[in-house]
């Protein structure tokens, strides 16, 4: 479905596994891979996080082939895939065992029906080390749930926000 239909940009038919943290096709899902570009939370301005009102300012851009998160830190990274979801499939992304293990956690939205874009992930590193995130290689692993009728209402008919996002997208009101 994901190639026949074009869900997935690239698309990799099989799980690459050789000497990298897996992606492509898995079992029942697609694991996904993180690009090199990152937005690294930092608190060097002393502000209040508010997704109200939030500042670009709290985030420094960086881009190379692995990350380092600081200990109890985050950042902003984005799908190296670009996804176009049916009006009758959700997705909902979590993050790789390889990593959840070393204590860093991918948190991402669901896809809702008709939602299309690179997805913007948030990497948290728990830990109180600094936590290395390799670029170009899976970071979370997306499930997609099929339904036998179309939604009534899609992401594309809402005219959601984060439609069509290509880069890492901060906080819309």
């Amino acid at each position: 479905m994901a190639k026949e239909q074009g869900m997935i940009e690239p698309f990799e038919s099989s799980q690459i596994r050789s000497g990298v943290i897996s992606y492509g096709v898995s079992s029942y899902g697609y694991d996904m891979r993180v690009t090199d570009e990152y937005k690294i939370f930092t608190n060097i301005n002393s502000t209040v996080v508010d997704p109200k009102k939030f500042e670009e300012s709290n985030f420094v851009e960086f881009k190379g082939p692995m990350l380092v998160i600081p200990p109890n830190s985050f950042a902003l990274a984005r799908s190296y895939e670009y996804f176009r979801i049916p009006r009758n499939v959700l997705a909902v992304c979590l993050g790789k065992s390889t990593y959840a293990r070393c204590g860093i956690i991918c948190n991402v939205t669901p896809f809702e029906p008709e939602w299309e874009g690179h997805v913007t992930i948030e990497i948290s590193n728990t830990t109180p080390l600094p936590a290395r995130i390799y670029s170009n290689e899976g970071i979370c692993q997306v499930l997609f749930y099929e339904s036998d009728e179309p939604c009534a209402v899609s992401y594309k008919d809402k005219k959601g926000k984060y439609q069509g996002q290509t880069g890492i997208t901060l906080p819309r009101l």
